[in-house]
């Protein structure tokens, strides 16, 4: 289901999502490619809508109005210092010092992603910066899948997993049953990562998308459709680069 929110001289499109998990209370998400996603209980009215609907329009047009921003500052990247760029979920502005004398290196300090670096031309700080999120996502992708891996029973060991840089896809499962992971995926916030990682340990299961496999997936990580969502809503943002 698709409704309009008329606000001032603005007109907002949404989308609307059943979850049965929910009691009463309408959830509103903005996502960060403006999409709006608004959860509602399996027993809510219309009128129920509209009126929550109509009680966060200025919220809404805020968020809308702070993702414009957000992503104006975020593509295209140029790799120069005061870009943003994400790690687990959170922004980060990107600092990058040049020096002949200091060993390369990348690391988290006081809000930023500090790159030291010998050369500060972008495609260098690129090659330094992402060298990085592929040496987070080997350690982080591994923590996250054992304890995913540790909460599903029928699951004897946790699956190896390989990171596969990809375009558009944040994972996949080999038919050896070797889990491939988008290192990118790094700058997603973790409840995103561990769906990732949860509907891959699925296919290992079920090797297709039947219903069979979305009950598992349903069984495993009830709240699936809304990360989905959220994800998918960052995938323009996450996989720039």
């Amino acid at each position: 289901m698709t409704g309009a929110l008329h606000y001032g001289d603005e007109t907002f499109l949404y989308d609307v999502t059943i979850n049965p998990f929910l009691c009463k209370k309408v959830r509103i998400h903005v996502h960060p490619n403006s999409h709006i996603e608004v959860e509602v209980p399996e027993e809510c009215s219309l009128a129920e809508l509209n009126q929550a609907i109509r009680k966060r329009a200025r919220w809404i047009a805020k968020q809308l109005e702070a993702v414009r921003q957000v992503r104006a500052h975020t593509l295209p990247r140029e790799y120069v210092s005061g870009e943003t760029h994400f790690y687990i979920g959170r922004r980060f502005q990107l600092c990058v010092t040049e020096s002949k004398e200091m060993p390369s290196n990348v690391k988290l300090h006081a809000g930023r992603i500090e790159v030291i670096t010998r050369s500060t031309d972008p495609a260098s700080v690129r090659r330094r910066l992402n060298d990085w999120y592929k040496a987070k996502s080997a350690d982080y992708f591994q923590r996250r899948l054992e304890l995913v891996t540790g909460n599903i029973s029928w699951l004897e060991r946790t699956p190896p997993f390989k990171l596969v840089p990809m375009k558009k896809q944040w994972g996949s499962c080999s038919p050896s049953g070797v889990i491939h992971l988008n290192p990118w995926l790094i700058r997603a916030p973790v409840d995103c990562i561990d769906y990732v990682i949860t509907h891959e340990l699925c296919h290992l299961r079920e090797h297709n998308h039947s219903k069979k496999y979305y009950e598992l997936l349903q069984r495993h990580h009830p709240n699936w459709q809304h990360v989905k969502a959220k994800i998918d809503g960052m995938a323009e943002l996450l996989l720039a680069a």
